[in-house]
């Protein structure tokens, strides 16, 4: 395994975000239909916040049982993004290794990284990349 890798070697390159404005229910749309688990808020360019589908399965869960789009209409009228995110985000730069990565995401608290690039958003790292790079190298 080559421990000095670079991060570009596992990240996913353009990820998918949001705007902090944006609705739940849009957030809830793109964990459906891209089958993800983590996004990166941004307020404009610059990266303010994660939300992990996680966060916002507990909401759909305190909603009741209720169709999705009743669900949909009550976590966006009881909740916005910047309720659910997380703000202390865990950054690395395009310099940094796979091992950098490892590292940071060992810690239980998080299972995403985002990568910058001067500044801007160049890609996302999760334990799942790390896993299945892992997995590359057997």
């Amino acid at each position: 395994m080559k421990k000095h890798e670079s991060i570009q070697k596992v990240m996913t390159t353009s990820p998918i975000t949001v705007q902090k404005g944006q609705k739940l229910s849009e957030v809830n749309a793109i964990f459906r239909e891209h089958n993800i688990h983590h996004v990166p808020v941004l307020d404009h360019k610059k990266p303010v916040g994660m939300i992990a589908e996680a966060d916002l399965l507990r909401l759909i869960y305190d909603a009741g049982n209720t169709d999705s789009r009743m669900q949909d209409t009550m976590i966006d009228q009881q909740h916005t993004i910047s309720d659910v995110m997380t703000t202390e985000l865990k950054t690395l730069n395009t310099s940094s290794t796979v091992r950098d990565a490892a590292e940071l995401l060992s810690d239980s608290r998080y299972h995403s990284v985002i990568v910058l690039e001067n500044g801007n958003i160049a890609g996302i790292v999760t334990t799942t990349d790390l896993i299945h790079y892992l997995c590359e190298q057997f």
